[in-house]
């Protein structure tokens, strides 16, 4: 089936998140655009993955968990899990391996955790936009013992991407995914980097604040509309089960 998608969505969670970027309020405005099935993906964190989740299934939207991992590169790696379980035990591993670097809100925002109702349960008070001690070739296996899939985001930038951070695609890169921004050309891509050729190429919002979201316009076709029928599509197939 073809599932309209955003896989890069953040919540008031991440640095520079807007406050008004609530699990409830993101949930509920991909099901109003017509979304079948979105990703929370908040930098370095995996917090609030839970009460997305929770709030999309009140919604009937599916929400996989996720993160927005930076390498040891400043590369940004979008990972993600077949259930919360997984990953929050995936962020709490990523929590001890990024610098003690305390937030300042007045700079980067609040970092709020949140239930599905909106209730503020808490603030991480640990900055999340810094870089991780992985590296980008460390990831891919990295996230597939957590049960989970990833790809490098938003390859186009000029900033946090692996092109910018290296200049090319490392030959150990173990992905079947990469990510372009929309206004990429997906042809540029595949005619210049040869290691994009018969991979998925994305495309995502990477949406933190709500007038960031848009409206569905790419699809991917999975055999059923759930995180595990996405992770499976986005594993290399050497390494799927």
């Amino acid at each position: 089936m073809k599932l309209y998608y955003d896989l890069h969505i953040h919540s008031c969670l991440s640095p520079c998140g807007d406050n008004e970027m609530t699990p409830f309020n993101l949930v509920n405005t991909a099901k109003v655009f017509g979304y079948d099935l979105i990703a929370l993906t908040d930098h370095n964190s995996c917090r609030n993955c839970r009460a997305a989740m929770e709030a999309g299934e009140a919604a009937g939207l599916t929400v996989v968990p996720g993160m927005e991992l930076c390498t040891s590169e400043e590369i940004h790696m979008v990972c993600l899990f077949p259930d919360a379980d997984r990953a929050e035990a995936f962020g709490a591993l990523v929590r001890g391996n990024i610098p003690p670097v305390k937030n300042r809100p007045e700079i980067f925002g609040d970092q709020l955790v949140m239930d599905s109702a909106d209730t503020v349960l808490g603030k991480e008070e640990l900055l999340l936009n810094t870089a991780s001690f992985f590296s980008v070739d460390e990831v891919p296996a990295l996230v597939r013992q957590y049960g989970g899939a990833c790809f490098p985001a938003h390859i186009d930038r000029h900033s946090y991407s692996i092109l910018s951070a290296l200049g090319d695609f490392s030959d150990t890169l173990d992905v079947a995914a990469f990510e372009l921004t929309m206004q990429a050309d997906e042809a540029h891509y595949r005619d210049a980097y040869p290691a994009t050729r018969n991979k998925l190429l994305l495309r995502d919002s990477d949406a933190h604040y709500l007038e960031n979201m848009l409206l569905p316009s790419q699809t991917i076709d999975l055999p059923e509309n759930t995180a595990q029928a996405l992770i499976d599509r986005l594993s290399p197939q050497e390494k799927q089960p």
